[in-house]
């Protein structure tokens, strides 16, 4: 199987919410995360479950969201994707309660594939853009 194959499957099986428990069969027993927060570096080592658990904590807060990629490009064994997700705010997120506004993310991340299986990632959101969001529907639901 392909790195593009494996980073494709785990989008359109995990990652988009439709079969989180599924992340076993496209990421290696412990991945390293590379996050960045408010220009803070940081790497966390995740497991298939906890991954799996994540976006079901991303689906309790922005229900069954839709997720659009908007660019996906391929070379040796790193995946570079680009996706836009589109949610409600059904649950609460960063201390905002549910307004039941629509919420984007706007994402993209490179993944490292080695032996068919998701390995390391990096990943950059648009987090100015969610608290953003998350601001102006609190202000419009007058919560």
């Amino acid at each position: 199987m392909t790195s593009e194959h494996v980073v494709r499957q785990f989008f359109e099986q995990v990652r988009s919410g439709k079969n989180p428990d599924f992340a076993n069969q496209f990421m290696a027993e412990h991945v390293l995360a590379h996050q960045i927060e408010s220009e803070n570096e940081q790497t966390v080592s995740r497991t298939p479950q906890e991954y799996a658990e994540h976006v079901i904590e991303m689906i309790e807060a922005y229900g069954h969201f839709s997720l659009e990629i908007q660019e996906f490009l391929a070379a040796e064994d790193k995946v570079y994707v680009r996706w836009k997700q589109t949610g409600t705010h059904e649950g609460e997120i960063n201390g905002y309660q549910p307004t039941g506004l629509p919420v984007i993310q706007l994402a993209s991340a490179v993944y490292r594939v080695e032996n068919e299986k998701i390995a390391e990632y990096w990943i950059q959101i648009d987090r100015a853009g969610i608290q953003k969001q998350l601001e102006d529907n609190k202000n419009t639901n007058g919560n």
